[in-house]
């Protein structure tokens, strides 16, 4: 079975000529998006099926998308609240101390001691560095800048990272 990944959702139409409003989650919009790329929307209930970028463009924080064959609004109003992936094939490989969000959320974060601190549920994008949101039993969410002073190692194999927080990082 084929694996996909996300790459944005389909939050409405832009105009009447078959433009969509995306909002993204990968880091790559320029690859993803550039024209001829090949991406599978994916619809509660429906088969997948296969879109081909006609062009791309930013506006305010949404990527606007047109597809091939698809030239007025009502080719596709269908889509709007689908979602966007690539097949696994399609990820390209990172540097090294680079990570897919996929491949982040549900790891373990741990203090030096082994003390398990919680689970990655969400990752935030925030310009000049990402925050990792961790999931604690009993209290509120941990925010855990991705930078090197905090998040020491990255082990994806074994499913868990070594956090140093910094200095009330952890108090209530």
């Amino acid at each position: 079975m084929e694996h996909y990944f996300d790459v944005g959702t389909i939050v409405n139409t832009q105009g009447l000529k078959g433009e969509v409003r995306v909002i993204s989650v990968t880091d790559f919009a320029e690859e993803r998006y550039k024209k001829g790329s090949s991406l599978m929307l994916f619809q509660d209930g429906k088969a997948p099926i296969e879109l081909i970028v006609k062009s791309h463009r930013k506006h305010k924080n949404f990527d606007l998308l047109t597809f091939d064959g698809k030239n007025r609004i009502e080719d596709v109003e269908i889509y709007k609240g689908g979602t966007l992936k690539i097949n696994a094939e399609a990820q390209h490989e990172l540097d090294e101390e680079e990570f897919y969000f996929h491949e982040i959320i549900g790891i373990e974060m741990k203090l030096e001691s082994g003390e398990s601190l919680g689970k990655v549920k969400e990752i935030l994008p925030l310009g000049s560095n990402d925050v990792w949101v961790v999931q604690r039993k009993g209290k509120k969410d941990l925010l855990l800048p991705y930078i090197k002073d905090v998040i020491q190692e990255v082990n994806i194999a074994e499913g868990y990272a070594i956090v140093t927080p910094l200095e009330g990082m952890l108090e209530e």
